[in-house]
């Protein structure tokens, strides 16, 4: 770059200062004197005068841009460096300015500094701001990015059993790993099928493998399988080793959920990992859209390990890279692949006939599912405070025209307290494997924060969403948007409210198209083949192929930039 700041062509001042998340957002006036019409661009400077990161830049009035960055992605899905920076206007190979603060928010500085901690809060983010005292005509902005460990007086011995416990297992782990590659990895084209969370196969992947038999690629590939509960079961030396073989020989690994091995254990560069992601499109933020509460992964991750993820739509998919801690331009908006068989006819038709069969209460009427997410930090705590659904009033709305049936989190181990009178308009239906199944039937979908609603929009049927806990929820487990203006149908925070809402039919109803709209780029049956030839066979539409070639190139860009000072 060349350094023209001396020239004093243009001025550019600080005036605001915001987050969302994890997502910084800082809006710059400029002032303009001899320049081109070149667009501007803004980059983070280190001390050494390098960039870090480049700002997306939004031009929101005339003379005001939306600078905004991902702290913990700034395009090579690393968090930003530590370091002290500064910020940078460019404009073409000319270096024009660096940023200033107004006056009128130089005293909000420490408003504007925010704290995440991760590693069970031994560990903290720190980014902060601060003008610098070094010019006696400006306010130059320094925003400064530490990692910081917290201080523990741990003992010898517990420093020890830490280590044999985990570190050393890991380590293990690792050699065999790079060991068993050598010895079994033949570039055969192995695909690994697995997960971390359950024992078998379901719902993306299993409509994926389906799809590869359909279509003879068994022929092309070696599939093979590892599924263990490894979450939440303890597991031994003879798991981790078949495990680690099997990781060895794979070229295609397809996960669809977080799988903690990977948080640790870094894969050839040459083998691919694919997520297919359990939740179409909720509120709950989690990975990475949640960074700093209890919980979140560290800078490092399982996540960042994606070669690619999968959305419904082009305008979702940046949901998920911020939760993965990706790029956007690698979230391909493939559809769902479990939603290919939720939309054929003839599995429709066969799964109707299996839950009226099972909930034989349902023929005849009109049926109200109650499906919420749960409540707690994970598996071991999670529930659901039955005190608040008031059963009697329920019962008493649901008179000739109404049954309920009750749909809990799978993580929620308390049964539904049905009391024996209420069995002619309530079931229990937490043991139906398949709650999509349900939407077939279903009339009114009462849930909460469940990403439930994205199959279930593609009914176009009404939804009640019963948030007692709004607030609550937000803070303890947050939204990655704003829940208010996303959520499909009527909100209630009383079940009294609830009530009345199921009376007066007030669903607002109108949202369900909205959300339709947004989140489904495809509503078909080849959702299973979109992931495999876009992701597995990489013949990637040309469109969304030069978005990912053009983002590689900004981001090597960015990072041979040179600043003379």
């Amino acid at each position: 770059m060349n350094n023209l700041i001396d020239k004093n062509l243009l001025n550019a001042e600080i005036i605001n200062i915001y987050w969302e998340r994890i997502n910084l957002f800082i809006d710059v006036r400029i002032t303009q004197h001899e320049v081109s019409d070149i667009p501007l661009s803004f980059y983070a400077l280190n001390e050494k005068h390098s960039a870090k990161a480049k700002f997306n830049t939004e031009k929101i009035e005339d003379t005001v841009y939306r600078l905004s960055l991902n702290i913990t992605n700034t395009g090579n899905r690393h968090c930003i460096p530590d370091g002290n920076y500064s910020i940078s206007v460019c404009q073409g190979n000319n270096e024009l300015a660096l940023c200033d603060v107004s006056s009128e928010i130089v005293g909000k500085m420490s408003d504007y500094s925010r704290v995440f901690p991760f590693s069970n809060r031994t560990k903290v983010f720190d980014v902060f701001f601060y003008v610098s005292d070094d010019s006696e005509s400006s306010l130059p902005l320094h925003m400064v990015v530490i990692t910081a460990v917290q201080e523990k007086n741990n003992s010898f011995s517990k420093r020890c059993k830490k280590f044999i416990k985990k570190d050393f297992k890991r380590f293990i782990i690792r050699i065999f790993y790079k060991v068993f590659s050598k010895l079994y990895h033949n570039n055969n084209d192995t695909i690994l099928i697995m997960s971390e969370q359950n024992k078998k196969i379901s719902s993306n992947q299993k409509a994926v493998y389906d799809r590869l038999l359909q279509r003879g690629l068994e022929d092309k590939y070696r599939i093979i399988f590892s599924y263990r509960a490894a979450v939440s079961e303890r597991q031994s030396l003879k798991s981790w080793m078949k495990l680690t073989l099997k990781l060895a020989q794979a070229d295609v690994i397809i996960l669809d959920d977080h799988a903690p091995v990977f948080d640790w254990l870094v894969v050839n560069k040459n083998v691919k990992i694919i997520q297919l992601w359990h939740a179409g499109a909720g509120f709950k933020s989690s990975g990475y859209s949640r960074w700093g509460n209890l919980g979140c992964p560290s800078p490092f991750s399982c996540h960042r390990q994606y070669k690619y993820g999968i959305a419904g739509s082009k305008k979702i998919a940046h949901f998920f890279s911020e939760v993965w801690g990706i790029n956007t331009e690698y979230v391909l908006p493939t559809g769902m692949p479990r939603i290919d068989e939720y939309l054929d006819e003839d599995y429709r038709k066969t799964a109707v006939k299996a839950v009226y069969d099972k909930y034989p209460l349902c023929k005849g009427k009109k049926v109200i599912l109650f499906a919420p997410t749960y409540r707690g930090k994970n598996r071991f705590d999670a529930h659901y405070p039955y005190e608040l659904i008031d059963f009697d009033k329920l019962y008493d709305t649901c008179g000739d025209e109404y049954v309920v049936l009750f749909k809990m989190h799978p993580w929620v181990a308390d049964p539904v307290p049905i009391k024996e009178g209420y069995k002619d308009r309530f079931a229990d239906a937490c043991d139906y494997s398949n709650i999509n199944d349900l939407f077939y039937i279903t009339d009114l979908l009462i849930t909460d924060y469940s990403s439930s609603i994205f199959e279930y929009s593609l009914m176009k049927k009404p939804m009640l969403f019963f948030a007692f806990d709004e607030i609550q929820y937000s803070f303890s487990r947050g939204f990655h948007r704003d829940y208010k203006k996303a959520a499909p149908g009527k909100i209630v925070y009383k079940f009294d409210d609830l009530i009345s809402a199921i009376n007066n039919q007030d669903f607002e109803f109108e949202k369900v198209e909205e959300y339709v709209n947004h989140h489904f780029d495809y509503i078909d049956t080849h959702s299973s083949d979109r992931v495999i030839d876009w992701l597995i066979l990489e013949n990637i539409p040309q469109d969304l192929q030069k978005a990912i070639d053009d983002k590689n190139s900004e981001v090597r860009k960015t990072a041979e930039l040179t600043f003379y000072r």
